[in-house]
């Protein structure tokens, strides 16, 4: 309980700075912050000393975000080579991805990190391609649900085949529902998505805990299908993610192959560690001790029955 308490999963968000420039050199602003609650995270979007403010920011909390519009004047050089800085983004875990539209067609797009949270325009234009890898890498590796998911699949897999086959399945699975909802074919409300992805962790748990790993049991002898199921819906909480961006359509296909190959990293990331220290333990210990996987189970359906009803109670009561 202790540790599921701070564990938020897809606290993460990334946050957003759109500039549309309407007239030469004018620019309506978008700035887009995660909040939770009443709670914005303190970021502040820092534009070019030569840019004045035309109409006063408006800011608009929704759900899950504060909105804030406003527009501004750089006058007859533009923003060409000017540096936007977001102060205060090296104090978080989050990115920021800018995106500039000026009136000639040219798009300039970056991912700020908290390392490097300034950007210098580049008028000629650009799309920082490797950010959206990177964003899929974090978000799967700092999705902690998602990765109780999958350590629960390791833990029920028997076999080398059986591993492949799961892996498989769950990456096929969220790769469709991720294209389908990034796509608009299909919607599904994201608080829904994210209580269920909480019951999967809970499913598994519980099949771990209570089964033997005899091959009568049915999701030990077939675990990719429970994984190509689960998938489906954890490709939705993907897109939610990627969704928070608020990318523009144009580059939706491409943030999409780059996201989802960065979540495809991340999560053979985990499992390359996950048999690492499998090995390490195993020459390290003779005989693992018969508490062991119980205990895990355990931990793992503490931590995700703790998701499920803060997930359900907060459709129910929205904060």
């Amino acid at each position: 309980m202790a540790w599921c308490l701070p564990a938020a999963a897809h606290e993460v968000r990334p946050a957003y700075l759109q500039l549309n420039e309407i007239q030469p050199g004018q620019f309506s602003v978008l700035w887009k912050v995660p909040a939770r609650g009443d709670r914005v995270l303190s970021l502040q979007a820092v534009l070019p000393s030569n840019c004045q403010t035309v109409t006063s920011p408006t800011p608009m909390l929704l759900a899950g975000t504060q909105l804030t519009r406003w527009k501004v004047d750089c006058g007859a050089t533009g923003l060409d080579g000017a540096t936007i800085r977001i102060q205060g983004l090296s104090a978080t875990m989050i990115d920021t991805l800018v995106r500039i539209e000026l009136l000639n067609g040219v798009v300039v797009s970056q991912i700020l990190r908290p390392e490097l949270p300034t950007i210098v325009v580049n008028a000629r234009g650009g799309v920082a391609l490797t950010g959206y890898v990177h964003l899929g890498i974090e978000h799967i590796l700092l999705g902690i649900d998602h990765l109780l998911f999958v350590l629960g699949l390791l833990l029920i897999v028997r076999g080398k085949w059986q591993l492949v086959k799961t892996i498989t399945a769950f990456t096929v699975a969220h790769s469709i529902t991720l294209a389908l909802a990034t796509l608009d074919v299909m919607q599904v409300p994201q608080a829904p998505v994210e209580a269920v992805i909480a019951l999967s962790i809970v499913f598994l748990a519980t099949e771990l805990a209570r089964s033997k790993g005899e091959s009568l049991d049915l999701i030990f002898r077939f675990p990719w299908i429970v994984a190509f199921v689960f998938g489906l819906l954890h490709g939705f909480g993907f897109a939610g993610a990627l969704s928070e961006v608020g990318l523009p359509q144009t580059d939706i296909p491409l943030a999409l192959l780059l996201f989802n190959g960065g979540v495809e990293v991340g999560q053979l990331l985990f499992v390359g560690v996950f048999f690492a220290l499998g090995w390490l333990i195993h020459r390290a210990v003779e005989t693992l001790p018969t508490w062991l996987t119980p205990a895990t189970a355990y931990g793992i359906g503490s931590v995700s029955s703790y998701w499920l009803i803060e997930r359900i109670v907060a459709m129910i009561r929205p904060v």
